[in-house]
């Protein structure tokens, strides 16, 4: 049983819970925005966000999100599937069973159905491939309505204006910090959507102009530009960053030995000519192990091979956003990531899900490397971006406020210190730049 409240903050040493939602975000918004600001622009940040971050987004503009509950495929059997479905998410600590369980656990009986010869597993491949046709309208008809109502309504706008500030946030590094490492267990392109909108340029392993293809390479290939009067210093350009889907993607597609993005519209039809007939055997979405060993390994063994390299690194910081701590093969990473001192995990979450991250946390035990947002106050989409994300990092602006503001404060404290005959103490020689 889990001993969070349900609106719980820890930055640093400072932690609140509260059973409600606070009346004044101001003073948590204090302790909360310079904390976050000061995690963000460290040497290596990753940023992973999970099912809840298109929930999110699609209910603010009145969107309804793809669903991943249970189905039924209507085929003998099938309570053999739900039961091993059922045992393997409650051995993930996932608690209940969702599609994803439960595709696994078809694909694995249809598999060995297969090898005996049972004619029961055609019976099995149609229905596979009906599901997974009817989970990718779903996804298609999620990214319509938001992208439907983004185009259109005066709440669209509003869900927009949280997307776009919500990723700037995240992606505003200096130039003299690594990339952005976006990482996501969606099978939707509103991360994509996202950036074409903002002006993100992404960079991830898919090498091409028509039918992008996936690379095994991980030749660094970046955008740099030389400042002005410097040469041989070349700096990172502005609004670039590394997108990896860890579950794939509905527009992959594996043929030929290959893998390929094809360009299928953000909300288009079911009916798209790029989208396949026979989605068990092309579409590269986990569970979905295709044919064989290698395509069974391949992207995914990449992909994660990623994950972790980027992780597991001193002065690493993630941040989940939407994700539940239901993967362990993604919670086993992060484990191991928190093994190294340097490293950080910031946790925003809606709620806490059959007390999933509670467990995480309590697991691995390492409280002082470990930052809470969780409740629908600290990380709802809304309340989230309007008081505690900080505004992009690079704005020099701000910088350069605060510097006249605090020369201002010094300046009149020691007029009123001499007004008072107040004794001053000698202050330190100012630095000048060469």
């Amino acid at each position: 049983m889990s001993e969070w409240k349900q609106q719980i903050y820890r930055v640093g040493t400072t932690t609140g819970e509260f059973d409600g939602p606070p009346d004044d975000p101001i003073p948590h918004r204090q302790k909360i925005e310079p904390w976050l600001s000061a995690v963000f622009q460290s040497e290596h940040l990753s940023l992973l966000l999970g099912n809840g971050f298109t929930k999110a987004i699609a209910i603010e503009a009145g969107s309804t999100p793809a669903e991943m509950d249970v189905i039924s495929f209507g085929c003998d059997l099938e309570d053999k599937v739900n039961a091993y479905a059922e045992k393997t998410a409650k051995a993930t600590g996932r608690g209940k069973p969702n599609i994803e369980d439960q595709l696994r656990a078809a694909i694995q009986l249809m598999l060995g159905l297969n090898i005996m010869g049972d004619e029961r597993a055609s019976t099995w491949e149609t229905s596979i491939g009906n599901v997974l046709t009817t989970f990718l309208q779903s996804i298609l008809e999620s990214e319509e309505g938001i992208h439907e109502s983004i185009s259109g309504c005066h709440k669209g706008r509003q869900a927009y204006k949280l997307l776009v500030s919500f990723l700037l946030s995240f992606a505003s590094r200096a130039a003299t910090r690594e990339r952005l490492q976006i990482f996501t267990t969606n099978y939707d392109r509103l991360i994509e959507y996202g950036c074409d909108r903002v002006g993100l340029r992404i960079i991830d392993r898919f090498v091409g102009a028509i039918n992008p293809i996936f690379r095994s390479s991980r030749i660094d290939v970046d955008m740099h530009y030389n400042p002005p009067g410097i040469r041989g210093e070349p700096r990172y350009l502005e609004g670039v960053v590394r997108l990896t889907k860890l579950h794939g993607s509905i527009d992959w597609r594996f043929e030929n030995s290959e893998l390929r993005r094809y360009g299928i519209p953000f909300g288009a039809s079911i009916k798209h000519s790029d989208m396949p007939s026979t989605p068990l055997k092309t579409v590269m979405i986990y569970p979905n192990p295709a044919k064989d060993v290698e395509t069974s390994e391949y992207p995914y063994s990449e992909l994660f091979r990623d994950f972790s390299s980027s992780l597991c690194r001193p002065n690493s910081v993630l941040v989940t956003y939407g994700y539940g701590f239901g993967d362990d093969h993604i919670n086993r990473v992060i484990d191991h990531m928190l093994t190294i001192p340097s490293t950080h995990l910031v946790i925003i979450s809606y709620d806490d899900p059959s007390n999933r991250i509670y467990n995480f946390c309590d697991k691995v035990g390492r409280a002082a490397q470990i930052s809470l947002l969780i409740g629908s106050h600290f990380a709802g989409m809304k309340p989230l971006v309007e008081h505690y994300l900080p505004k992009p990092a690079i704005d020099t602006i701000t910088f350069r406020e605060t510097i006249l503001n605090e020369r201002r404060g010094k300046s009149q404290d020691k007029k009123r210190m001499e007004e008072e005959g107040v004794e001053q103490e000698p202050s330190e020689p100012e630095e000048k730049p060469f």
